[in-house]
């Protein structure tokens, strides 16, 4: 009875709905990231029996180049299935979501053009793949970016075009919000004023984080303000990043921590001077 309620779950919310595709990209997203990271993982920890870095001469060949390839493969397929080919179109997703796993695993190689892979720049990559695991796992459970649901029968509502300006004027004023929230250094509010906007108004309204573009600009000639941003950031985020940070490391990994016994798994043209890196040398020598 328990698997004939979940089939017919499936059935309903996610074949029906028209989201086989979006699961499949989730789910291949999901297992590309849990398999990357037990591999990078067992590299680090000097497992004999594992393959190890792939090197061609005296090029590491970092797994994103990988993920670049399955992404394309995986759009051009997308693109190319037919509408009505539903399976074709979710096999095509899950090679795009295998990729992006790949691709979003070494996001902070590809921001700070080094491998930061291991050290503490390298958590952006965590960060990134948690969000883009969070975002599809919103719109596969079928909420809706800022409440919209269907922009195609807005024309059929009575009274059309004051309800056409209403949603453009929403729209806009949320993208203005989402901008100033970004700039104000705070991501995550953002991220969350996708689906519940009320807090991109929140987000907008409060005090920037002290070292974002925001208090750059506005906060230069406000000392007071300034000291107040600095005294909340030490006072309230800290603590939570820090305790963000010990749960990434548990699940991923840690980072920033010495990795001087790979040394010999990369080639010699691939070790960079510290100065080059701005990392410490054992940061450089990790498994990804």
């Amino acid at each position: 009875m328990h698997t004939e309620a979940v089939s017919g779950w499936f059935s309903a919310q996610i074949v029906h709905s028209g989201r086989l595709p979006l699961f499949w990209f989730f789910a291949a997203f999901i297992v590309g990231f849990v398999g990357i990271r037990v591999s990078v993982r067992l590299i680090r920890a000097g497992v004999r029996w594992w393959p190890g870095n792939l090197i061609a001469g005296a090029v590491h060949v970092h797994h994103m180049v990988f993920g670049v390839i399955l992404m394309a493969i995986g759009g051009v397929a997308g693109l190319a299935a037919p509408t009505f080919e539903l399976f074709w179109r979710a096999g095509a997703a899950a090679v795009f979501g295998l990729g992006t796993a790949l691709v979003l695993d070494e996001f902070a190689l590809i921001l700070h053009l080094r491998d930061v892979y291991w050290a503490n720049e390298g958590r952006l990559s965590v960060d990134a793949v948690f969000t883009a695991a969070g975002v599809t796992a919103l719109l596969l459970m079928g909420v809706s970016p800022i409440g919209v649901r269907n922009v195609a029968n807005i024309n059929q509502l009575p009274g059309s075009p004051p309800a056409e300006t209403t949603l453009v004027v929403t729209v806009t004023v949320l993208f203005v919000l989402a901008v100033v929230t970004l700039l104000k250094g705070k991501p995550w509010t953002a991220l969350l004023g996708v689906v519940v906007p009320v807090a991109l108004i929140v987000g907008a309204v409060r005090l920037a984080r002290p070292r974002s573009p925001w208090a750059r600009w506005r906060y230069r000639n406000r000392p007071v303000k300034l000291a107040r941003a600095t005294r909340r950031e030490q006072r309230l985020r800290e603590p939570v990043i820090r305790a963000k940070d010990r749960i990434e490391d548990l699940l991923t990994g840690p980072h920033g921590k010495p990795l001087a016994r790979l040394a010999h798994q990369l080639p010699a043209a691939d070790r960079m001077s510290p100065r080059q890196l701005r990392v410490s040398p054992e940061d450089r020598r990790s498994g990804s």
